[in-house]
Protein backbone atom coordinates (compact mmCIF):
# COMPACT_ATOMS: atom_id res chain seq x y z
CA UNK A 1 0.00 0.00 0.00
CA UNK A 2 2.45 2.59 -0.96
CA UNK A 3 1.13 6.06 -1.63
CA UNK A 4 -0.68 6.70 -4.51
CA UNK A 5 0.49 9.94 -7.27
CA UNK A 6 -0.89 13.33 -6.41
CA UNK A 7 -0.30 13.85 -9.78
CA UNK A 8 -2.02 10.99 -11.59
CA UNK A 9 -3.82 12.14 -14.27
CA UNK A 10 -7.63 11.22 -14.49
CA UNK A 11 -7.86 10.48 -11.70
CA UNK A 12 -11.80 9.83 -10.11
CA UNK A 13 -13.85 7.91 -7.60
CA UNK A 14 -13.69 3.96 -7.60
CA UNK A 15 -17.22 2.07 -7.43
CA UNK A 16 -15.86 1.02 -3.87
CA UNK A 17 -16.15 4.63 -3.18
CA UNK A 18 -19.85 5.60 -4.31
CA UNK A 19 -21.02 2.14 -3.21
CA UNK A 20 -19.20 3.32 0.50
CA UNK A 21 -21.02 6.78 -0.35
CA UNK A 22 -24.31 4.97 -1.07
CA UNK A 23 -24.61 3.54 2.38
CA UNK A 24 -23.65 6.15 4.21
CA UNK A 25 -26.90 7.68 2.64
CA UNK A 26 -28.88 5.72 4.87
CA UNK A 27 -26.90 7.44 7.98
CA UNK A 28 -27.97 10.88 6.62
CA UNK A 29 -31.47 9.79 6.03
CA UNK A 30 -31.72 9.27 9.63
CA UNK A 31 -30.23 12.15 10.73
CA UNK A 32 -32.30 14.09 8.80
CA UNK A 33 -35.36 11.96 10.03
CA UNK A 34 -34.45 12.46 13.52
CA UNK A 35 -34.28 16.46 13.14
CA UNK A 36 -37.60 17.03 10.88
CA UNK A 37 -38.95 14.95 14.15
CA UNK A 38 -37.29 16.99 16.99
CA UNK A 39 -38.40 20.26 14.68
CA UNK A 40 -42.23 19.35 14.30
CA UNK A 41 -42.13 18.51 18.02
CA UNK A 42 -40.73 21.78 19.20
CA UNK A 43 -37.55 20.48 20.18
CA UNK A 44 -35.46 23.07 18.59
CA UNK A 45 -32.51 23.41 20.46
CA UNK A 46 -32.06 19.93 21.91
CA UNK A 47 -33.09 18.11 17.97
CA UNK A 48 -30.31 20.70 16.66
CA UNK A 49 -27.38 20.06 19.49
CA UNK A 50 -28.20 15.92 18.33
CA UNK A 51 -28.39 16.24 14.83
CA UNK A 52 -25.10 18.08 15.23
CA UNK A 53 -23.36 15.34 17.09
CA UNK A 54 -24.70 12.60 14.80
CA UNK A 55 -24.28 14.18 11.86
CA UNK A 56 -20.77 14.68 12.66
CA UNK A 57 -19.65 11.35 13.53
CA UNK A 58 -21.62 10.71 10.29
CA UNK A 59 -19.64 13.61 8.67
CA UNK A 60 -16.20 12.71 10.65
CA UNK A 61 -16.05 8.88 9.46
CA UNK A 62 -16.60 9.74 5.82
CA UNK A 63 -14.14 12.80 5.44
CA UNK A 64 -11.15 10.34 7.15
CA UNK A 65 -12.13 7.75 4.58
CA UNK A 66 -12.13 9.94 1.73
CA UNK A 67 -8.62 11.13 2.32
CA UNK A 68 -7.04 7.86 3.41
CA UNK A 69 -8.06 6.77 0.10
CA UNK A 70 -7.17 9.54 -1.72
CA UNK A 71 -3.49 8.69 -0.88
CA UNK A 72 -3.67 5.21 -0.08
CA UNK A 73 -5.69 2.49 -2.62
CA UNK A 74 -4.58 -0.61 -4.03
CA UNK A 75 -8.17 -2.32 -4.43
CA UNK A 76 -7.04 -5.22 -3.79
CA UNK A 77 -8.98 -8.29 -1.76
CA UNK A 78 -8.12 -7.01 1.89
CA UNK A 79 -8.41 -3.13 0.94
CA UNK A 80 -12.10 -4.17 -0.29
CA UNK A 81 -13.01 -6.19 2.14
CA UNK A 82 -11.81 -3.45 4.96
CA UNK A 83 -13.63 -0.98 3.14
CA UNK A 84 -16.51 -3.42 3.54
CA UNK A 85 -16.27 -3.64 7.11
CA UNK A 86 -16.17 0.38 7.59
CA UNK A 87 -20.02 0.12 5.19
CA UNK A 88 -21.29 -2.03 7.60
CA UNK A 89 -20.12 0.00 11.08
CA UNK A 90 -21.60 3.11 9.19
CA UNK A 91 -25.38 1.18 8.68
CA UNK A 92 -24.85 0.10 12.44
CA UNK A 93 -24.35 3.99 13.28
CA UNK A 94 -27.17 4.22 11.08
CA UNK A 95 -29.40 2.02 13.24
CA UNK A 96 -28.93 3.87 16.58
CA UNK A 97 -29.61 7.45 14.94
CA UNK A 98 -32.77 7.21 16.11
CA UNK A 99 -32.47 6.18 19.28
CA UNK A 100 -30.02 9.05 19.69
CA UNK A 101 -32.91 11.37 19.13
CA UNK A 102 -35.26 9.83 20.79
CA UNK A 103 -33.83 8.91 23.79
CA UNK A 104 -29.70 10.50 23.89
CA UNK A 105 -28.91 7.16 24.12
CA UNK A 106 -25.36 6.89 22.32
CA UNK A 107 -24.70 3.19 22.30
CA UNK A 108 -25.83 1.66 18.95
CA UNK A 109 -24.04 5.00 17.35
CA UNK A 110 -20.85 4.35 19.30
CA UNK A 111 -20.56 1.03 18.34
CA UNK A 112 -20.75 1.36 14.42
CA UNK A 113 -18.13 4.16 15.11
CA UNK A 114 -16.41 2.28 16.87
CA UNK A 115 -16.33 -0.71 14.14
CA UNK A 116 -15.73 2.24 11.01
CA UNK A 117 -13.36 3.65 12.73
CA UNK A 118 -10.96 0.38 14.07
CA UNK A 119 -11.47 -0.77 10.61
CA UNK A 120 -9.69 2.41 9.38
CA UNK A 121 -7.45 2.75 12.36
CA UNK A 122 -6.38 -1.04 10.93
CA UNK A 123 -5.91 0.60 7.18
CA UNK A 124 -3.54 2.94 8.56
CA UNK A 125 -1.24 0.81 9.85
CA UNK A 126 -0.88 -1.54 6.72
CA UNK A 127 0.24 2.20 5.19
CA UNK A 128 3.17 2.37 8.08
CA UNK A 129 4.42 -0.94 7.16
CA UNK A 130 4.58 -0.24 3.13
CA UNK A 131 5.32 3.70 2.78
CA UNK A 132 8.42 3.72 5.21
CA UNK A 133 8.70 7.51 4.11
CA UNK A 134 5.72 8.51 5.98
CA UNK A 135 5.43 5.60 8.65
CA UNK A 136 5.51 8.28 11.34
CA UNK A 137 1.91 10.45 10.00
CA UNK A 138 0.75 7.16 9.30
CA UNK A 139 1.50 5.33 13.02
CA UNK A 140 0.04 8.74 13.83
CA UNK A 141 -3.21 8.67 12.58
CA UNK A 142 -3.00 4.83 13.79
CA UNK A 143 -2.68 5.91 17.52
CA UNK A 144 -4.79 9.38 17.15
CA UNK A 145 -7.95 7.06 16.09
CA UNK A 146 -7.31 4.62 18.53
CA UNK A 147 -6.96 6.75 20.91
CA UNK A 148 -10.65 8.58 20.07
CA UNK A 149 -11.63 5.30 19.81
CA UNK A 150 -10.97 4.24 23.57
CA UNK A 151 -11.96 7.91 24.71
CA UNK A 152 -15.94 7.23 22.94
CA UNK A 153 -16.32 3.81 24.66
CA UNK A 154 -15.65 5.89 28.04
CA UNK A 155 -18.51 8.54 27.31
CA UNK A 156 -20.68 5.81 27.82
CA UNK A 157 -19.65 5.32 31.83
CA UNK A 158 -19.83 8.47 32.22
CA UNK A 159 -23.56 10.08 34.56
CA UNK A 160 -25.49 12.05 32.01
CA UNK A 161 -24.50 15.14 32.86
CA UNK A 162 -21.23 14.82 31.97
CA UNK A 163 -21.55 13.43 29.06
CA UNK A 164 -21.97 17.12 27.16
CA UNK A 165 -18.94 18.07 28.10
CA UNK A 166 -17.23 14.51 27.65
CA UNK A 167 -18.69 14.95 23.82
CA UNK A 168 -17.42 18.17 23.23
CA UNK A 169 -13.40 16.85 24.48
CA UNK A 170 -13.71 14.13 21.83
CA UNK A 171 -14.73 16.49 19.01
CA UNK A 172 -12.29 18.58 19.57
CA UNK A 173 -9.50 15.53 19.97
CA UNK A 174 -11.12 14.16 16.64
CA UNK A 175 -10.21 17.20 14.38
CA UNK A 176 -6.94 17.85 15.88
CA UNK A 177 -5.46 14.23 14.95
CA UNK A 178 -5.08 15.09 11.17
CA UNK A 179 -3.12 18.17 12.28
CA UNK A 180 -0.73 16.40 14.29
CA UNK A 181 -0.73 13.37 12.43
CA UNK A 182 0.15 15.15 9.26
CA UNK A 183 2.49 17.80 11.00
CA UNK A 184 4.94 14.86 10.51
CA UNK A 185 4.54 14.72 7.25
CA UNK A 186 2.05 15.00 4.11
CA UNK A 187 -0.09 11.98 2.86
CA UNK A 188 -0.21 11.81 -1.08
CA UNK A 189 -3.45 13.07 -1.43
CA UNK A 190 -4.90 13.75 -5.10
CA UNK A 191 -6.27 17.62 -5.42
CA UNK A 192 -8.83 16.71 -8.50
CA UNK A 193 -9.70 12.71 -6.31
CA UNK A 194 -10.47 15.16 -3.64
CA UNK A 195 -12.65 17.54 -5.18
CA UNK A 196 -14.91 15.22 -7.00
CA UNK A 197 -15.46 12.96 -3.73
CA UNK A 198 -16.44 16.09 -1.70
CA UNK A 199 -18.98 17.44 -4.92
CA UNK A 200 -20.38 14.06 -4.97
CA UNK A 201 -21.04 13.75 -1.32
CA UNK A 202 -22.80 17.40 -1.65
CA UNK A 203 -24.74 16.18 -4.41
CA UNK A 204 -25.88 13.33 -1.81
CA UNK A 205 -26.91 15.48 1.22
CA UNK A 206 -28.60 17.79 -1.45
CA UNK A 207 -30.41 14.97 -2.92
CA UNK A 208 -31.35 13.68 0.43
CA UNK A 209 -32.73 17.13 1.20
CA UNK A 210 -35.06 17.28 -1.97
CA UNK A 211 -36.45 13.61 -0.73
CA UNK A 212 -37.11 14.20 2.74
CA UNK A 213 -38.80 17.68 1.48
CA UNK A 214 -41.00 15.15 -0.88
CA UNK A 215 -42.07 12.99 1.39
CA UNK A 216 -43.40 15.27 3.79
CA UNK A 217 -45.23 17.60 1.06
CA UNK A 218 -46.65 14.50 -0.50
CA UNK A 219 -48.28 13.51 3.02
CA UNK A 220 -49.65 16.35 3.74
CA UNK A 221 -51.23 16.47 0.31
CA UNK A 222 -52.31 13.21 0.86
CA UNK A 223 -53.58 14.16 4.72
CA UNK A 224 -55.40 17.70 3.34
CA UNK A 225 -55.72 17.17 -0.40
CA UNK A 226 -53.58 20.43 -1.19
CA UNK A 227 -53.35 24.06 -0.42
CA UNK A 228 -51.68 27.61 -1.19
CA UNK A 229 -49.01 27.38 1.15
CA UNK A 230 -48.54 23.45 0.54
CA UNK A 231 -47.89 25.01 -3.16
CA UNK A 232 -45.26 27.68 -1.94
CA UNK A 233 -43.86 25.29 -0.09
CA UNK A 234 -43.08 22.78 -2.71
CA UNK A 235 -42.11 25.58 -5.01
CA UNK A 236 -39.79 27.34 -2.94
CA UNK A 237 -38.30 23.67 -1.53
CA UNK A 238 -36.72 23.18 -5.29
CA UNK A 239 -36.08 26.20 -5.99
CA UNK A 240 -33.76 26.64 -2.80
CA UNK A 241 -32.28 22.55 -3.95
CA UNK A 242 -31.75 24.39 -7.29
CA UNK A 243 -30.34 27.50 -6.11
CA UNK A 244 -27.71 26.10 -3.56
CA UNK A 245 -26.69 23.14 -6.02
CA UNK A 246 -25.74 26.04 -8.70
CA UNK A 247 -24.20 27.95 -6.03
CA UNK A 248 -21.63 25.38 -4.85
CA UNK A 249 -20.93 24.27 -8.19
CA UNK A 250 -20.09 27.96 -9.39
CA UNK A 251 -16.55 27.05 -8.90
CA UNK A 252 -14.41 23.85 -9.29
CA UNK A 253 -12.93 22.65 -6.07
CA UNK A 254 -9.99 21.67 -7.66
CA UNK A 255 -8.81 24.70 -8.66
CA UNK A 256 -8.53 25.76 -4.89
CA UNK A 257 -6.84 22.84 -3.49
CA UNK A 258 -4.74 23.06 -6.77
CA UNK A 259 -2.95 25.61 -6.22
CA UNK A 260 0.37 24.39 -5.04
CA UNK A 261 1.75 27.48 -2.54
CA UNK A 262 -1.18 27.37 -0.92
CA UNK A 263 -2.98 23.70 -1.03
CA UNK A 264 -1.89 22.89 2.02
CA UNK A 265 -2.27 25.38 3.84
CA UNK A 266 -6.29 25.50 2.99
CA UNK A 267 -6.88 22.15 2.63
CA UNK A 268 -7.89 21.76 6.52
CA UNK A 269 -10.04 24.81 6.25
CA UNK A 270 -11.56 23.63 3.13
CA UNK A 271 -12.27 20.37 4.62
CA UNK A 272 -13.60 20.95 7.82
CA UNK A 273 -15.40 23.72 6.88
CA UNK A 274 -17.64 21.38 4.55
CA UNK A 275 -19.21 20.09 8.30
CA UNK A 276 -21.10 22.69 8.00
CA UNK A 277 -21.99 22.42 4.35
CA UNK A 278 -22.93 19.07 4.11
CA UNK A 279 -24.52 19.64 7.76
CA UNK A 280 -27.17 22.80 6.65
CA UNK A 281 -27.59 21.01 3.00
CA UNK A 282 -29.47 18.21 4.60
CA UNK A 283 -30.74 19.89 7.89
CA UNK A 284 -33.27 22.02 5.21
CA UNK A 285 -34.73 19.12 3.83
CA UNK A 286 -35.59 18.23 7.86
CA UNK A 287 -36.83 21.69 8.14
CA UNK A 288 -38.98 21.92 5.15
CA UNK A 289 -40.78 18.36 6.45
CA UNK A 290 -41.08 20.10 9.50
CA UNK A 291 -42.57 23.08 7.73
CA UNK A 292 -45.03 20.42 5.84
CA UNK A 293 -46.04 19.01 8.96
CA UNK A 294 -47.07 22.54 10.25
CA UNK A 295 -48.82 23.76 7.32
CA UNK A 296 -51.25 20.25 7.98
CA UNK A 297 -51.96 20.99 11.29
CA UNK A 298 -51.84 24.20 11.99
CA UNK A 299 -53.52 25.40 8.50
CA UNK A 300 -53.49 29.50 7.93
CA UNK A 301 -51.27 30.30 11.26
CA UNK A 302 -47.77 31.19 10.22
CA UNK A 303 -45.20 30.54 12.39
CA UNK A 304 -41.84 32.29 12.81
CA UNK A 305 -40.34 28.98 14.41
CA UNK A 306 -41.10 26.83 11.74
CA UNK A 307 -39.73 29.16 9.01
CA UNK A 308 -37.06 29.54 10.66
CA UNK A 309 -36.45 25.65 10.29
CA UNK A 310 -36.38 26.79 6.87
CA UNK A 311 -34.33 29.67 6.40
CA UNK A 312 -31.83 28.89 9.00
CA UNK A 313 -30.03 25.74 7.09
CA UNK A 314 -30.35 27.79 4.05
CA UNK A 315 -28.36 30.80 5.41
CA UNK A 316 -26.10 28.88 7.39
CA UNK A 317 -25.51 27.21 3.10
CA UNK A 318 -25.09 30.08 1.79
CA UNK A 319 -22.50 31.41 4.57
CA UNK A 320 -20.16 28.77 4.76
CA UNK A 321 -20.08 27.83 0.73
CA UNK A 322 -19.01 31.37 0.31
CA UNK A 323 -16.43 31.46 3.38
CA UNK A 324 -14.96 28.18 1.76
CA UNK A 325 -15.53 27.94 -1.84
CA UNK A 326 -15.92 31.14 -3.08
CA UNK A 327 -14.71 34.10 -0.95
CA UNK A 328 -10.80 33.11 -2.16
CA UNK A 329 -11.60 33.14 -5.46
CA UNK A 330 -13.23 36.84 -4.99
CA UNK A 331 -10.70 39.70 -5.22
CA UNK A 332 -13.15 42.22 -4.95
CA UNK A 333 -15.65 43.63 -2.17
CA UNK A 334 -17.93 44.15 -4.61
CA UNK A 335 -18.33 40.65 -5.49
CA UNK A 336 -19.05 39.64 -1.90
CA UNK A 337 -21.73 42.41 -0.87
CA UNK A 338 -24.49 40.02 -3.01
CA UNK A 339 -24.09 36.98 -0.51
CA UNK A 340 -24.14 38.96 2.40
CA UNK A 341 -27.22 40.76 1.55
CA UNK A 342 -28.80 37.50 0.01
CA UNK A 343 -28.05 35.58 3.39
CA UNK A 344 -29.75 38.22 5.61
CA UNK A 345 -33.07 38.01 3.04
CA UNK A 346 -33.23 34.36 3.26
CA UNK A 347 -32.87 34.87 7.16
CA UNK A 348 -35.76 37.32 7.19
CA UNK A 349 -37.91 35.17 4.99
CA UNK A 350 -38.58 33.46 8.10
CA UNK A 351 -41.10 35.83 8.74
CA UNK A 352 -42.93 35.91 5.26
CA UNK A 353 -46.31 33.79 4.82
CA UNK A 354 -44.00 31.91 2.27
CA UNK A 355 -40.51 31.06 4.06
CA UNK A 356 -39.60 29.06 1.33
CA UNK A 357 -40.93 30.74 -1.73
CA UNK A 358 -39.38 34.19 -0.37
CA UNK A 359 -35.85 32.67 0.55
CA UNK A 360 -35.87 30.78 -2.69
CA UNK A 361 -36.30 33.83 -4.64
CA UNK A 362 -33.33 35.31 -2.67
CA UNK A 363 -31.62 32.52 -3.66
CA UNK A 364 -32.49 32.57 -7.39
CA UNK A 365 -31.90 36.24 -7.23
CA UNK A 366 -27.95 35.70 -6.00
CA UNK A 367 -27.44 32.84 -8.77
CA UNK A 368 -28.76 35.42 -10.88
CA UNK A 369 -25.86 37.94 -10.00
CA UNK A 370 -23.04 35.61 -9.87
CA UNK A 371 -24.15 33.99 -13.44
CA UNK A 372 -23.59 37.32 -15.13
CA UNK A 373 -20.43 38.89 -13.03
CA UNK A 374 -18.96 35.36 -14.44
CA UNK A 375 -19.88 35.87 -18.01
CA UNK A 376 -18.57 39.73 -17.63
Amino acid sequence: MAGRDPGEPHRSATPLELFFDLCFVVAVAQASEGLHEALAHGHHLAGALRFALVFFTIWWAWMNFTWFASAYDPDDTPYRLTVLVQITGSLILAAGVSRAFEEGDLLVITLGYVVLRTALASLWLRAAFSDPARRKATLRFAAGITACQLGWVALLFLPAGARLPGVAVMVLAEVLVPVWAQSAGMTPWHPHHIAERYELFTLIVLGESVAAATVAVRGAFERNQGTGALYTLAAGGLLMAYAMWWLYFTKPAYVLLATTHQAHRRRFTWAYGHYLIFASATAEGAGLAAYADHVTRHPGAPSVGAGMAVTVPAAFFLITVWAVHLWPHQRRVADRVPFAVTAAGVLLAAWSPAPALVAGVFLGGLVTVVTVRQRR
